[in-house]
């Protein structure tokens, strides 16, 4: 910049006696029309970080390399124009000017154009990681518990002083002041953070029934890749893989993925839906509350009209209006039953009475009293009152006992003579 440009971005008063006094405005003008100068058309490559976007559609970020980082603004008409998807963890080449935002004294690199070159290493670890635990069925739906329908206890690993718990405590108290909520206090960020994060879930997990948790919540706000990798870390990864109880996943913002959140049972954008997820809304609890209890009393309501119904067709049914008839109704009834019993029980009395006569009958034709009416008589041995119907039967002297019609003749065996 010539002397003279620079007198008239800096119009200062200048003595020999005194050194010359600059006022905050000057200098930063001063500094913007240089950098302006020297670097109005530059090429830089570096990977990108920090990524965010705005309402307007303006992405504002951080391009890095091993030592430095330069803060970047693409806008919004450009982006449009832009055949790359931004990202953290690309690899891109830059082009633009550099100027500087005078409410923060800051410079940035005004993004004209970007092309993509690469992804960085963060992101090839990413990928890599991904992949291999992919690969081995971390992410696997079947594997992830269900959340309960009803959640009373939560069990929240993040740390105590961040963003996020706050961000999660604040849209609890508003929806729902009734869910209890443990902390677990542990680092979201440095080497050595995701060792913590896992104990805190290993820790909700052994104590699941004593502390009667429900869910678990692993939540921090949002940042850089860098600022996030702790949950990349295959340590909380596969703690979060091997945990009973199901999980939620509130790392970062939106555009922010983690494999923590591939793993989770539940991904949550923000910490503050992560609070609606394992929240009910009082006031749609009270809407349901309302709306259930006029069911309620509808149903009531019409059951009563129905029993009301019920009771006064009792009322005119004629049982209830003419009960003796009712009673005369079975005393006709016993009658009638009464005299068809006594008649069934003289017809089968005279048909018995009959067929003991014919049977009589037959006993009397049968009966040898009848033979012996006719002449015969029977004769039994004494000694063993068996008839006697052959000579060869008896002996001498043996005693007969004779059956006539009328009496008996006792008689001794005298001779016996055989007809053959």
């Amino acid at each position: 910049m010539s002397n003279e440009s620079m007198s008239d971005s800096l119009p200062i008063e200048s003595t020999e006696s005194q050194p010359t006094v600059f006022t905050v405005t000057q200098l930063t003008t001063g500094v913007q029309n240089l950098l302006g100068m020297v670097f109005s058309d530059v090429r830089v490559t570096g990977e990108i970080t920090n990524l965010s976007r705005t309402a307007a559609g303006h992405c504002y970020f951080s391009l890095k390399d091993e030592t430095a980082q330069l803060s970047a603004v693409i806008w919004n008409s450009t982006r449009r124009r832009c055949p790359v998807e931004l990202r953290d963890g690309l690899e891109v080449v830059c082009r633009g000017k550099i100027d500087v935002y005078p409410p923060r004294g800051s410079y940035q690199l005004i993004v004209n154009s970007l092309e993509q070159t690469g992804i960085g290493s963060l992101e090839q670890a990413f990928l890599k990681l991904k992949q291999k635990l992919a690969a081995e069925g971390l992410f696997a739906p079947e594997h992830k518990p269900p959340l309960p329908c009803t959640i009373r206890r939560v069990g929240v690993v993040t740390s105590p002083s961040g963003a996020a718990i706050h961000d999660f405590l604040q849209v609890l108290r508003r929806r729902f002041s009734g869910l209890d909520v443990i902390v677990y206090p542990a680092p979201v960020q440095g080497k050595g953070a995701a060792a913590k994060l896992a104990d805190g879930v290993a820790f909700f997990n052994r104590y699941a029934g004593r502390l009667g948790i429900d869910c678990i919540v692993i939540t921090r706000g949002g940042g850089s890749m860098e600022d996030l990798w702790e949950f990349n870390e295959e340590v909380l990864i596969r703690a979060i893989y091997d945990s009973e109880l199901p999980t939620i996943s509130a790392v970062g913002h939106e555009i922010d993925v983690t494999l923590c959140d591939l793993v989770a049972s539940r991904r949550a954008l923000t910490p503050s839906e992560a609070a609606e997820i394992v929240s009910p809304d009082s006031s749609d609890l009270k809407t349901r509350l309302k709306h259930t209890q006029q069911r309620l009393r509808f149903a009531m309501d019409a059951q009563c009209q129905r029993l009301e119904s019920a009771l006064q067709r009792y009322e005119t049914h004629p049982v209830f209006r003419f009960p003796y008839r009712t009673w005369e109704r079975c005393t006709q009834q016993t009658d009638l039953l009464e005299s068809a019993l006594r008649q069934t029980l003289a017809r089968r009395l005279e048909r018995e009475t009959q067929n003991m006569g014919r049977l009589a009958a037959q006993l009397q034709t049968l009966s040898p009293v009848n033979v012996l009416a006719r002449g015969y008589s029977l004769t039994k041995s004494e000694a063993s009152g068996q008839l006697v119907r052959n000579v060869v039967e008896c002996a001498v002297g043996e005693r007969l006992v004779t059956q006539l019609q009328h009496g008996r003749v006792v008689s001794r065996i005298e001779e016996l003579q055989n007809d053959e």
